[in-house]
């Protein structure tokens, strides 16, 4: 997975166009996706994308890991952003689900961020990260 970037160093720049204005042929490289939108409506597109930016209007609306873990599943290389009310405690989960870059409508504190990511040595699901589960360590 990608290096985990924020604000300050995102290295895609361009506005994101709605789904529905990339899906009307748009040229665009940059979509943004609605926690209503369908993601699995780019997967013929996702080679011509540099990035998806998933908006998060509430910290409390999940439909942005599904359409992550769909992106990442499908193949989505490029820069799959979550950005809006992302909050430190979802880094994590974020980040095991495909996202490599967050535009948080709050700053963030590097160190607390960081402390965050290293809080556990082990998960327990699979997630779109490939880091093996804890029980799969176990018994092999």
């Amino acid at each position: 997975m990608a290096e985990l970037r924020f604000r300050d160093d995102l290295p895609h720049d361009e506005p994101a166009v709605t789904l529905d204005s990339f899906l009307d042929q748009s040229n665009a490289t940059a979509v943004r996706i609605e926690p209503g939108d369908d993601a699995r409506a780019l997967l013929p597109h996702l080679e011509r994308l540099a990035l998806i930016d998933v908006s998060f209007p509430k910290f409390r609306d999940g439909r942005g890991y599904s359409a992550a873990r769909i992106l990442r599943e499908a193949g989505y290389a490029g820069e799959l952003r979550a950005s809006g009310d992302v909050l430190v405690d979802q880094i994590l989960p974020m980040r095991r689900c495909g996202f490599d870059s967050f535009l948080p409508d709050a700053p963030l504190d590097a160190s607390v961020v960081e402390a965050s990511l290293a809080r556990y040595d082990h998960v327990y699901q699979r997630a779109a990260d490939g880091v093996a589960p804890v029980w799969k360590l176990r018994h092999g």
